[in-house]
């Protein structure tokens, strides 16, 4: 995984942290083919499929771990007809749920009833839902919440992980930069996916608008590594516009898109 190094701060103050630029400039352009042109850009829009959502009940956990299988098995079904038309790598996410997310593969989980991380190395998606995630399960958060987490494990599959990885950067603001994009691109490929799926049965746009709502950005003190909660929302709803993972390439959009 890529880490910010301390002996790579060193410039960090002579170097305006991004969205401070110019509008419409891109700060610290990435040339990583992998990452600028990667053959998902090129793919077309995600393919229709439907996906049924499992019953989910308030406060059952048991219930809200069948659903999260539920809707990888959508995701599944519908990047591998995708990545494999294109020509690209396909393989199945692994799944474990835990009472605890493990300190392991580098994971550094917080405080956090609910939390879900991925694992670059072995491909696993591991899910701890608590209260936070079955109090009020009606809405699409968790299944937002699990597409988001795919996007790990197309990235991966693409190359856009180790390519993410191995771009340099030469300090703390073009770092950030950098994770933002590699973040706010998960966030449209959540919404292509939904559009994908959509209609699903018994939702209207208000649901996607209310999951939108939900979706909040770095807050203050923390760091600006997965951006502001206007732009989450604005990937978001640009995955769910188009349905097209092309629309996702945040790599080449300028600073002031992934601020």
């Amino acid at each position: 995984m890529k880490l910010l190094m301390t002996a790579a701060l060193t410039a960090a103050l002579m170097v305006p942290l991004a969205g401070t630029a110019t509008a419409e400039v891109t700060a610290y352009p990435v040339k990583h083919p992998k990452l600028i042109a990667n053959p998902l850009y090129e793919a077309g829009p995600l393919p229709t499929t439907t996906c049924t959502e499992p019953k989910v009940k308030q406060g059952d956990r048991k219930l809200a771990r069948a659903y999260v299988d539920a809707v990888i098995a959508c995701l599944e079904t519908t990047w591998e007809q995708h990545l494999t038309g294109a020509g690209l790598p396909f393989s199945k996410v692994r799944v474990r749920h835990v009472a605890k997310i493990p300190k392991t593969c580098d994971f550094k989980p917080g405080k956090d009833d609910s939390q879900a991380w991925y694992c670059v190395k072995n491909r696993t998606l591991f899910f701890q839902i608590g209260k936070g995630w079955v109090t009020d399960p009606d809405d699409l958060w968790l299944f937002g919440t699990v597409a988001y987490m795919y996007g790990y494990q197309v990235q991966n599959l693409t190359g856009i992980q180790v390519a993410y990885d191995a771009v340099p950067y030469r300090g703390k603001a073009e770092y950030f930069e950098q994770a933002r994009r590699y973040h706010l691109q998960k966030d449209c490929l959540a919404g292509a996916f939904l559009k994908s799926v959509w209609p699903m049965k018994g939702r209207t746009k208000k649901d996607w608008d209310y999951y939108v709502s939900l979706l909040s950005g770095d807050a203050r003190g923390e760091d600006p590594d997965e951006g502001k909660t206007a732009t989450r929302r604005a990937w978001s709803n640009r995955g769910f516009a188009t349905g097209d993972p092309g629309s996702c390439n945040t790599w080449t959009v300028p600073s002031s898109k992934v601020a």
